[in-house]
C-alpha cells in the first residue's frame, strides 16, 4: 500500500524573550500593493532588451502590409503587382528596421552610462 506523504513542518525559533520568529516572511509581499511594486520593479523595460532580427522582421512584415494596403487602396494597383513590391520592400525594411533599432539601443547605453558616470562624481564630490 502507497505511503501517505508526511505534511513539512516549518522551524520556528524561538528567541530568549519567547517571542517566537517565523523564516521565509521576508520573501512573500505583505499586501497586494507591494506585490504590485515589486513586479514592476523587476519587470525589465523593452527598451534595455538588445535588438533583434525577430523584431526587426515583425516590424518589417508590419510595414510591408501597411504598404501592401496602400498600393491596393490608394494607387489602385494589382494584387500581383501589389505583393511584388511588399515583398521587395519587407527585405529593404528588415535591414532597415535592424539598424535603426540597433541605433536607438545603442543611443540609450550611452546615455544610461553617461547618467551613472554623473552620479558617480556627483557622489564622490
Amino acid at each position: 500500500m502507497a505511503q501517505t506523504r508526511k505534511r513539512r513542518r516549518r522551524k520556528h525559533r524561538g528567541t530568549q524573550t519567547g517571542r517566537v520568529d517565523r523564516r521565509g516572511r521576508a520573501g512573500r509581499p505583505r499586501s497586494r500593493e507591494e506585490a504590485r511594486a515589486r513586479a514592476r520593479k523587476q519587470r525589465v523595460d523593452k527598451r534595455d532588451r538588445p535588438p533583434t532580427w525577430t523584431a526587426a522582421m515583425g516590424r518589417a512584415f508590419f510595414g510591408a502590409a501597411i504598404f501592401f494596403i496602400l498600393l491596393i487602396l490608394i494607387f489602385k494597383q494589382g494584387v500581383p503587382q501589389s505583393l511584388g513590391l511588399s515583398a521587395a520592400m519587407f527585405l529593404i525594411y528588415i535591414p532597415m528596421s535592424m539598424a535603426l533599432d540597433r541605433f536607438m539601443y545603442r543611443r540609450r547605453l550611452r546615455n544610461q552610462m553617461r547618467e551613472r558616470e554623473e552620479r558617480k562624481t556627483g557622489a564622490k564630490r
